[in-house]
């Protein structure tokens, strides 16, 4: 799928993509409360670990679900997780660690608290899952980030379902509002970390 939008055009993630996507996805959170400075506080080390952890997942993860956008110069990303899929099993999570240490290193552990914290508050009804949406600073701005969402929730729109995220900035979450998502509640990260909004968004009709 691709569309022309916001002066980039929109189109489908390849695993050819995933170093550039990566990287910059890794600048685009590089100064966001949760996925920077919560998760990866030593900011010398984290350029490195945040574009290492983001490709291993690109790959390992998201791109097998066919739902992840980039545009035509990898400015930015949205990667989606379609209905009944935002969980991983048991015996998923064992194969991907060993990938995630090397990724991630010393700062696993806190990795895992972070998605242990979001999994317990994650909503179970039939929804698309947006985990991931970034686009680098020096393209922010311009309408991409609306741009990469727009694929996901026109279809959603169509076969009425609902989509859900979480917000980890007050500038995201804007974003997120004008685009009929609505915080059901707000969260605070475990040893007095940043809120996070958990936004649901019900299928225009």
């Amino acid at each position: 799928m691709e569309s022309v939008t916001a002066g980039a055009q929109i189109r489908k993630a390849t695993a050819a993509d995933a170093p550039k996507l990566a990287a910059a996805l890794a600048r685009a959170f590089h100064d966001d409360p949760m996925v920077g400075h919560w998760l990866l506080p030593d900011e010398a080390r984290r350029p490195g670990r945040l574009e290492r952890g983001f490709e291993f997942y690109i790959r390992r993860v998201y791109l097998r679900h066919q739902e992840s956008y980039t545009t035509d110069g990898l400015r930015g990303g949205a990667l989606w997780l379609p209905p009944g899929e935002w969980r991983l099993g048991a015996l998923e999570q064992l194969r991907l660690l060993p990938g995630m240490a090397r990724a991630m290193r010393t700062t696993l552990p806190r990795v895992l608290r972070l998605f242990s914290f979001l999994e317990a508050r994650h909503p179970h009804q039939r929804h698309f899952y947006l985990p991931l949406i970034g686009v680098e600073p020096a393209s922010q701005g311009r309408g991409i980030g609306s741009a990469l969402m727009a694929p996901v929730l026109e279809r959603c729109d169509r076969e009425g379902l609902p989509a859900y995220l979480e917000a980890s900035s007050a500038r995201n979450r804007a974003l997120y509002l004008r685009h009929g998502f609505e915080v059901v509640e707000e969260v605070h990260l475990p040893a007095d970390g940043p809120p996070v909004w958990l936004m649901w968004r019900n299928p225009r009709r």
